[in-house]
């Protein structure tokens, strides 16, 4: 059961982390807490299984990548091995196994066509990889999700 100060912890982090050096100890000043309290708390949601992931989201497009949604066909005794190589790449994000027959599904940021190219034949020669269908970004929609919690 979640105390009033993780859901203010939680919907804290959704809200806008500070950009300073320490965005913690600013943050545990809004909450009117110590930075220590407020990192132990934090390890503790995340232990717990309510807190999966910290950290910056970019405007991708201002920073000039282009996305690319790419779906593989994995053989299931090579899924384990393809998806530590596809999480070992610069670019890559979102990855997840899937039912289907394309069974491993991630997002994949790029600077430049070639590089995303040169990825796209990368995550090919991948042993167990047996198909691949790369759909590249046209239009961004991006969806804020916050769950406010009180």
């Amino acid at each position: 059961m979640l105390s009033e100060f993780d859901k203010a912890i939680l919907n804290a982090v959704q809200e806008e982390l500070p950009l300073e050096p320490r965005p913690f100890a600013v943050l545990a000043e809004r909450l009117h807490t110590k930075e220590e309290t407020l990192l132990e708390r934090l390890a503790a949601l995340k232990e717990g299984g309510y807190l999966r992931r910290l950290g910056a989201y970019f405007d991708s497009d201002a920073l000039g990548y282009q996305g690319t949604l790419v779906a593989l066909r994995v053989a299931p005794e090579k899924m384990a091995s393809v998806v530590g190589s596809v999480n070992g790449y610069d670019g890559v994000t979102h990855n997840y196994e899937r039912e289907g027959e394309y069974n491993l599904w991630f997002t994949l940021q790029t600077p430049s066509e070639a590089r995303r190219e040169e990825l796209l034949a990368a995550f090919r020669a991948l042993p167990g990889v047996e198909r691949m269908i790369a759909m590249h970004s046209r239009k961004k929609y991006k969806i804020r999700v916050q769950f406010h919690l009180e």
